[in-house]
């Protein structure tokens, strides 16, 4: 497999386990780090467009199965991390970590508190249109700069992307490079107590020291076409998995989590077959004692090892 000359970094077959958060995945094809915007757009162009990409942030969210991905991972890093903010307008890099746009925003007295406690990068936000304590991406999107698999810059608004729940209809292949959302006004000491209020919530009723990636399945709801829940009708994932017994519950290294349900954990040994067998058995016991059908919410990718 032939890929372009780059000014970043190129690494064939490149083992995807350290990059991320459960600690598990095969090797991509190649894994790109783009030296800056012009080089992305440059490698988009002249890769062949036979060869897949997947954009990866920092891996918060996601199984990469133990065979690997038949594709050019991309991940941006240094360059792709600037938080700048204008009035109640707050552009961030695709690498921006959700916490520090948060904190920053708060800081120049812009409420975008709903970032503080979700794992990841701002790219990964918008593409799966990231939520917590009522709000989502959606509800403050502005626009997106994107470049698409032929290598040109577009700029993306709500439409083009369709936000729903937990997705978006971002083409397959663009690369996210940097977003733009708006805030609320808020006082910055205000928003700053209300963000540390909820770091200790979530230490407290969820496994935030173990690897885990965050949330494993929807809570089983209807929302909005924004993607906000309509609390009327919402149930609880861990609540489900509770009824059915799964609490907890073991294959292998991956475990359901004692303390939240709802977070599969990699207890140390753990491969991605263990993990997403684990999250199957807990669908098939929640859909036999309640016949409600979890949704994954954990992105998986790849292939299985081959045998």
């Amino acid at each position: 497999m032939e890929f372009p000359t780059t000014r970043g970094r190129l690494t064939p077959n490149r083992p995807l386990n350290d990059l991320t958060w459960l600690r598990v995945g095969g090797p991509a094809d190649a894994l790109f780090q783009p030296a800056d915007l012009d080089d992305l757009k440059d490698f988009l162009k002249s890769l062949s467009p036979e060869i897949a990409v997947f954009p990866m942030g920092v891996g918060s969210n996601l199984i990469v199965r133990d065979g690997g991905i038949r594709a050019v991972v991309i991940r941006m890093g240094r360059g792709f991390n600037d938080v700048t903010i204008e009035g109640n307008r707050v552009t961030a890099g695709v690498a921006a970590l959700d916490s520090i746009v948060a904190r920053k925003a708060a800081a120049a007295g812009v409420d975008l508190t709903f970032l503080r406690t979700i794992p990841g990068a701002i790219g990964g936000a918008v593409r799966m249109n990231a939520g917590c304590y009522g709000s989502y991406v959606a509800d403050h999107f502005v626009s997106a700069q994107a470049i698409t698999r032929a290598g040109e810059e577009v700029t993306l608004k709500a439409d083009d992307l369709n936000f729903q729940y937990r997705q978006t209809d971002l083409p397959e292949g663009w690369v996210i490079t940097q977003a733009t959302f708006e805030g609320p006004t808020g006082d910055p000491e205000e928003l700053e107590a209300r963000m540390e209020a909820q770091l200790a919530k979530r230490d407290e009723t969820q496994p935030t020291k173990d690897r885990t990636a965050g949330s494993t399945f929807r809570n089983p709801a209807g929302f909005s076409s924004t993607g906000k829940a309509d609390d009327t009708h919402e149930l609880k994932a861990w609540k489900v998995i509770d009824d059915a017994g799964m609490r907890g519950a073991t294959i292998g290294g991956a475990q359901m989590s004692p303390k939240h349900s709802n977070f599969l954990v990699n207890t140390g040994d753990a491969t991605a077959h263990d993990l997403e067998s684990l999250g199957e058995e807990v669908r098939k016991k929640v859909f036999q004692n309640s016949q409600i059908e979890l949704v994954w919410e954990i992105m998986r990718v790849g292939e299985p090892a081959q045998d």
